[in-house]
């Protein structure tokens, strides 16, 4: 299994993307501005699209995606989501205002899209990749994911904060390599991270305590302009674990 980091920020700007992460060829786990990053011969290949939520910064690319993919492939790519955050893509963006509903485009039999819902606690095997959903905490409906082949396992908290499902749901396996787990913003926006429900170095390096296995430890989503400092600070609270920062464009294989 291969991952490629397309997008990792927690904002754009030069330089910057939102999240977005390549399985191989044709898999997205979310899809930030980051995927735009791909040449389009590469972007025929994406076939499922797991989504974390519906938040701007990991949905931006799906639209154009849709477009730009429209009338290449006889078989739709299939975005897989929470109910909730597929009735939001189709109300607030594929409503024909903001954009084309290309689940309807060419036609309803053959589209260009398919959302399935997917449910908490449900895994889905494409190619030999369980792909589990796990609900985390935000402000939205919100989902992690872990993925796991013969060769190991890989989890993404998505956009979350305190919370136990995430590290419960993990701790049920036996086996876990690297995580890709957010952290928005620094200790001296703790209230914000708290309203907001994101993680600070303080929060995470708490619950990273529920957390029965030492995998890599990757860190995301950071607010532009802080990275530096998110990633100091991460460093010195987060304590047992190998911690290292997002910059865009890794390669991890499993």
């Amino acid at each position: 299994m291969r991952i490629k980091i397309l997008g990792w920020s927690g904002g754009i700007g030069s330089g910057l993307r939102t999240t977005s992460f390549l399985l191989d060829e044709d898999i997205l786990i979310d899809a930030g501005t980051g995927l735009g990053d791909l040449p389009l011969n590469q972007m025929t290949g994406i076939r499922h699209i797991f989504l974390t939520h519906s938040h701007m910064d990991h949905i931006a690319g799906l639209p154009l995606l849709a477009d730009s993919m429209f009338g290449i492939h006889d078989e739709p790519i299939v975005v897989h989501a929470l109910e909730k955050t597929i009735k939001a893509l189709k109300v607030h963006v594929f409503n024909w205002i903001i954009w084309p509903d290309f689940s309807e485009l060419p036609n309803k039999k053959k589209p260009c899209l398919r959302f399935e819902i997917m449910q908490p606690g449900e895994i889905i095997n494409i190619r030999n990749r369980n792909i589990e959903m796990i609900p985390v905490n935000h402000t939205v409906p919100g989902v992690g994911y872990r993925v796991s082949n013969d060769k190991g396992a890989v989890a993404f908290s998505g956009d979350t904060t305190t919370n136990d499902t995430l590290w419960d749901s993990l701790n049920r396996h036996e086996r876990l390599d690297l995580l890709f787990v957010e952290s928005a913003f620094d200790d001296d926006d703790l209230e914000i991270s708290r309203v907001s429900k994101h993680y600070c170095p303080s929060l995470l390096a708490q619950d990273l305590k529920k957390l029965k296995h030492k995998p890599e430890i990757w860190l995301t989503h950071f607010k532009p302009g802080d990275e530096d400092v998110i990633y100091d600070q991460c460093r010195q609270a987060i304590q047992g674990f190998s911690v290292n920062r997002l910059t865009g464009g890794e390669i991890f294989k499993l």
